[in-house]
């Protein structure tokens, strides 16, 4: 997955309450839900490991 501001690679970011999608380039942070509709496989296998993903 790209960034939508860079082009860098997105990465899953987990914190202690939360899922988040973060650019190792510049730091962006995304919602799952903003990016969503963009998510490949590797990225879906890894959000699988988790039992619950809080849109918040």
């Amino acid at each position: 997955m790209q960034c939508k501001q860079c082009k860098g690679k997105l990465e899953v970011a987990r914190s202690c309450r939360r899922l988040r999608m973060r650019c190792r380039k510049c730091g962006t942070e995304y919602q799952i839900h903003e990016v969503a509709s963009e998510l490949d496989n590797d990225t879906i296998a890894v959000l699988e490991r988790y039992t619950v993903l809080i849109y918040d």
